[in-house]
């Protein structure tokens, strides 16, 4: 048997077709998460907003993922991880078909809404997929195999930004933010709805592309594996899990990993738009050219995670964590002490360092959990609040413009700095437990 096969294998049995099924989902979430993050700059524009208040997408976005993790864990509990899939899938294309009624209302607030249900269909696939994926082999081949998957999570990320940039930031209408405060109420909503059937297409279309998966889904027959315990016990379970203390520590990981991610993510955009502005570009090509670097970023973190999950054959998973959380704080310094190209030459750097982060997380803390995992796994979506509770922290600190004689969206980053060094702890505790 090749090495291929002893992946995605267990008991002489192949799981091919529903790997590749399953799959596919981490490729459509990673789709949503990265259309997404340049949003908060294009709301900011259209609704005439601060940073701040572009940033409660974020809230809403990630507040959609912890919300539902639980419920969710709980509906894959008494129903299969196939069932789980499906609901993630049926609520991901509400909630993006939804961004059409939202147009209509000329308003901010509904796309809030929108983007919350859409949320809530992706923490179901997280919790169902993530789980899913590690029982379809052997147990000491899980955390490879859920980085074999996790893989495809960042392509469909690319496409997202590439899609982000080419048909939403590009086609904006390329009036500045200084010269939208000067409408007249008028011209401000017919440029405003203009920009909105501009922002939704995007929406409208992979709202489709997930109501065809939903179907491919329900028709192929998907396997059991880890669906034989039905009762919840709720309050037990989590009480078990949460005594585990590499589980807990785990959870804090990932609160804090996800939370630097969508910070290096989303404000690539601030900190390229000032750095090129200051070169003498106007605003529209200094966002469009920033999302062509966080784009860079995406490709590198994709490159990154296929290399990195090949040496976790020869690395321990603590030690190739912490290693890459040190160099991801030592770039975040550059990315605060060094103006200009250079400093964002440091924050496209990062995206190596978080690439294999969010799967050998996930896969340390859940080890060992047996069907317990599917609570595990929910504990370990709700951790992605930590994308919707520190990006508004590092927007506020951006809205200062300036700080200790510094750009405020330089000294921002320092949010991401402490995120690394809780992250080379969590991968150093890691270490010296597999050693003992």
């Amino acid at each position: 048997m090749n090495k291929k096969e002893s992946i995605i294998s267990k008991d002489g049995v192949s799981y091919l077709v529903p790997f590749i099924l399953v799959t596919s989902c981490f490729a459509l979430w990673g789709f949503a998460n990265d259309i997404t993050n340049p949003m908060v700059k294009a709301f900011s524009k259209i609704f005439r907003m601060s940073v701040t208040d572009g940033a409660l997408v974020q809230v809403a976005f990630y507040g959609g993922y912890f919300a539902m993790a639980f419920p969710a864990a709980m509906f894959i509990r008494k129903y299969s991880y196939k069932a789980g899939v499906l609901m993630g899938l049926g609520l991901y294309a509400v909630g993006a078909l939804l961004f059409l009624p939202a147009s209509w209302t000329g308003m901010y607030y509904p796309f809030l809404v929108a983007y919350f249900i859409l949320t809530c269909g992706l923490s179901f696939l997280e919790t169902s997929c993530n789980p899913y994926i590690l029982t379809m082999g052997t147990e000491e081949t899980a955390t490879r195999r859920l980085n074999m998957a996790q893989c495809f999570n960042p392509m469909g990320s690319l496409c997202g930004m590439y899609v982000a940039m080419n048909f939403i930031q590009a086609k904006l209408n390329p009036a500045s933010t200084d010269e939208r405060a000067l409408l007249s109420d008028a011209e401000f909503s017919a440029m405003r709805d203009s920009d909105l059937s501009v922002l939704i297409a995007p929406y409208l279309a992979i709202g489709a592309v997930i109501a065809i998966m939903f179907a491919v889904i329900w028709f192929t027959r998907m396997p059991k594996n880890g669906d034989q315990n039905h009762s919840i016990n709720f309050l037990p379970t989590l009480k078990r899990i949460f005594s585990i203390d590499y589980y807990r520590e785990g959870v804090i990981a990932q609160f804090f990993y996800v939370g630097v991610q969508i910070m290096c993510w989303t404000f690539i955009i601030q900190y390229g738009t000032r750095v090129f502005m200051n070169e003498g570009m106007a605003e529209q090509e200094a966002e469009v050219l920033s999302q062509t670097y966080n784009i860079v970023a995406m490709a590198i973190f994709v490159s990154s995670r296929f290399i990195c999950t090949y040496f976790l054959k020869f690395i321990n998973a603590g030690a190739l964590l912490g290693i890459l959380a040190a160099v991801g704080a030592c770039l975040t310094l550059g990315v605060i002490f060094l103006d200009g190209r250079l400093g964002l030459y440091c924050l496209v750097a990062i995206s190596a360092c978080m690439s294999l982060m969010f799967p050998t997380i996930y896969g340390i803390a859940l080890q060992g959990l047996g069907d317990d995992a599917k609570f595990g796994a929910a504990g370990l979506i709700m951790a992605i609040l930590g994308g919707s509770v520190l990006p508004p922290l590092q927007a506020t600190i951006i809205d200062q413009h300036e700080l200790l004689g510094m750009p405020a969206v330089n000294l921002s980053f320092v949010l991401p700095l402490i995120c690394f060094l809780i992250i080379i702890s969590y991968g150093y505790r890691t270490y010296k437990r597999t050693q003992k």
